[in-house]
This record gives structure tokens, sequence and C-alpha cells, in this order.
């Protein structure tokens, strides 16, 4: 009898536990289910709104693919979707309504406007800026949304290089090629570093790779691509390259890459100029050198080299700035010698 009276005794305490309102775990469940659902219509649309900016055709397949979810579940979704007036099959063709493309235009938006703050207003690694950006694009308001744009300056390109569109606009066509149909010795600029997968992703940007940098492909065959950005060479796989877009620099000679000097080349004795920092360096490292004096028409010279070489010390501004070589090949110049000619 005493088992029975204490399995009715835990029955009553954990019932309230079970069908609390809003904090039960019954309704954790629930709510759990309706996030879920918010999150994968959300991406669906997403993907739709690339397929339609860039003239391809989205379908099952490529909804499965980018949602990594079974068809049979994504077939469900989409038909939920119509349902709500979000998205329509007209001719056999999966499109977006006017509803359906708002709510897209909204998530994109906050998306590279998250990635955006999280690369110039805080100290978060760069391997997270798409992980926290993917969650906070389902939570944040348009209001919201609205106010963080206005506080970064109204940016027009996330650090990835993709359009932040308008809140009532239209999502621009990804601009560009892979780098690998780039041809030989042709100056051209990234525009775009593909964030997925996230492996390929890490291994672009621990070369120092950005959006913004100048290029110029010097040999390309089936096994490699090797090219020069910002002062140095790199090289890497096509299946990695092709994660690279960019577009020509037409007003460009290769040569004019190859002449580029950054800081971290400087030798005693002579003196430079600050061009400009790297479209490499962003967020703290960026604000920390800019009010260190690394901004353009600062003279610099070097005062002191340690003994292994690295760091070296800097004289701007009449101020002492000790540099690790990696933060010096940061700083774009311009020696004497050149700037006299």
């Amino acid at each position: 009898m005493s088992g029975w009276l204490f399995l009715a005794g835990l029955a009553v305490v954990a019932f309230p536990a079970l069908v609390w309102p809003r904090r039960g775990l019954l309704a954790r469940w629930r709510a759990s289910l309706a996030w879920s659902a918010r999150v994968h219509r959300e991406d669906a649309l997403k993907h739709i709104l690339k397929c339609e900016a860039n003239q391809e055709v989205p379908t099952l397949i490529s909804v499965a693919g980018a949602l990594q979810k079974g068809q049979r579940q994504v077939a469900a979704l989409l038909a939920d979707m119509e349902a709500h007036g979000l998205v329509s099959f007209s001719d056999g063709r999966l499109r977006l309504r006017e509803p359906g493309h708002e709510l897209a235009l909204h998530v994109i938006r906050a998306h590279r406007l998250w990635e955006s703050y999280l690369a110039d207003q805080t100290g978060v690694a760069e391997a997270e800026w798409h992980r926290q950006a993917d969650r906070q694009e389902h939570l944040l308001s348009p209001q919201q949304i609205s106010a963080l744009a206005a506080a970064l300056g109204n940016p027009t390109r996330d650090p990835h290089g993709d359009a932040i569109p308008d809140a009532t606009g239209e999502l621009p066509a990804e601009p560009g090629q892979p780098l690998g149909a780039t041809e030989i010795n042709t100056p051209v600029m990234i525009t775009h570093i593909e964030d997925e997968p996230e492996a390929i992703y890490a291994q672009l940007t621990a070369q120092g790779l950005r959006a913004g940098m100048k290029v110029c492909v010097l040999e390309k065959s089936p096994e490699r691509i090797r090219f020069w950005a910002d002062g140095r060479e790199h090289v890497l796989a096509p299946i990695f390259a092709n994660n690279i877009a960019v577009s020509a620099l037409r007003e460009f000679r290769p040569a004019d890459l190859f002449e580029e000097e950054y800081l971290a080349g400087l030798q005693r004795g002579q003196v430079a100029k600050v061009i400009g920092l790297s479209p490499a360096c962003r967020g703290a490292e960026r604000r920390r050198l800019l009010d260190l004096g690394f901004v353009p028409g600062t003279s610099v010279e070097v005062d002191l080299v340690s003994p292994t070489g690295d760091p070296t010390a800097y004289r701007v501004r009449g101020t002492v700035v000790a540099l690790r070589r990696e933060q010096a090949g940061l700083v774009r110049i311009a020696t004497e010698r050149r700037i006299a000619a």
C-alpha cells in the first residue's frame, strides 16, 4: 500500500510540472516544436528568395538540401507554406508570394546586419558570426533591425561581401564568378566568400582572405590555384577557391598588385605614409590600429626591431607602437621613395 501512496504522491507533485501553462514540460515541448517549424519555414523562404535573385529555379530537392531535411518532410512544409499564402506552385514552379517575399527579405537583412554588428562592434570570433546570426535572424523584429542598421551607419554589405538589402527593396544577385574561373594574370577583387560549409570557410579565413581584397591568379591546375592577395602568395585547392567570388578590376595591372607595400616590409631608415588598412582587418583590431594613429596620410617609420625580429616598434605621430608582424601586415603603406616618384 505504501508503494501506491508513494506513486500517487509523486503524480500529484509531477502533474503540475507537466501541464503548468507556459512553464510546464508540455508547454515547453509545444514551444520547441513551434520554434523549429518557424526556423524551417523562414530558412526555406530565404533559400527560395536567393534562388530567385540569382535567376535559379528553386525545387523541392534544393530546399531539402538547404534545410538538410528529407524530401517528404520538406514537401509537407511547403504545402503548409502554400496554405498560409507564403509560396505558390504555378506551372509546376515554386515561387514566393508577397508575404513570403517580405518575410524572406527581412530574415536575410537581419542575418547580414547581425554579422556586420559582430564583425565591427564585438570581439566575437569570426567562426561564430554565421552561427550566431543564424539564430538572431529569427528573433529580431523589423523595428530592431532598423535600429541596428542605423547604429551601424546603414552598411550596404556584410563581412562576407553580400549585399544587405533595404527593408522594402529587392535582394540583388550575387556578383562575380568563382576564383577558379579567373584567367591567369587578370586582376580581380574578392566580392564574396561563402560561409558554408563551415570547414571550408574556416580554411579560407585562416589564410586571411576577406571580401574587398585585390587578387591576381598566378597559376592554375586541377590540383591547386596559386594567387597573389594582399602582399603575399596563397595556394588553394580548386574546391576551396570556388567558394570565393571575384569581379574584374579593369583599372589595375598585375604589377599594381605586386607592388603594393605593407608595414611589415618596412626597413629601418625608411619613412612611409599609411595608405589604409587591409580588408582583412576588422572589428576590435581595426579600431585599435586606427586609434593608434594608423590612418591614411600618417607618416610611420621603424623605431626598434626586437632581437627575434617580431614584434617591431614603429614611430607614428610621435608615439612608439609595437606591432606583431601579422598586425603590421594589415597596414598598407607607400615608402618615401614611391611617394617622391
